[in-house]
């Protein structure tokens, strides 16, 4: 069961956002600070990577654990209440994620994904971006 009530948790699912989140924003101030300079969202790329490097043709999605169902991650966890519409969410997004991310292939970027988890950690935030984005 819920411990929420219904509109409570509306009110709460409503102010998830899609871009600059937290974990978004950190990754961005990771890279700048690395030196790395990128474009934000573009729109002209299948599924508006968070970052994108358009010299190196790399993108980089900021996927939420939760959300995108980040696999031995605690923060994925399947709410108890409404399970069916849940399931089917979460296989909606992984389904879009992997097309998305096909279909960059198709056009020459490579892909990476750095996990919500990810980001709580500075110094390996920025190993990771070195590892994606140092030649």
């Amino acid at each position: 069961m819920d411990r929420l009530t219904p509109e409570h948790r509306s009110w709460l699912m409503s102010r998830v956002r899609g871009k600059d989140t937290t974990p978004e924003m950190r990754v961005r101030r990771a890279a700048h600070a690395l030196g790395f300079r990128y474009r934000l969202h573009r729109k002209d790329l299948p599924g508006k990577p968070d970052l994108c490097f358009p010299r190196k043709k790399i993108a980089i999605f900021v996927h939420g654990c939760f959300w995108h169902r980040h696999e031995g991650c605690r923060k994925a966890s399947v709410p108890k209440s409404k399970l069916d519409f849940w399931l089917q969410k979460f296989a909606t997004n992984i389904e879009r994620d992997e097309r998305v991310s096909d279909a960059l292939a198709t056009m020459g970027w490579t892909v990476h994904v750095i996990w919500e988890c990810q980001t709580k950690v500075d110094v390996q935030l920025r190993e990771r971006l070195l590892e994606i984005l140092a030649p």
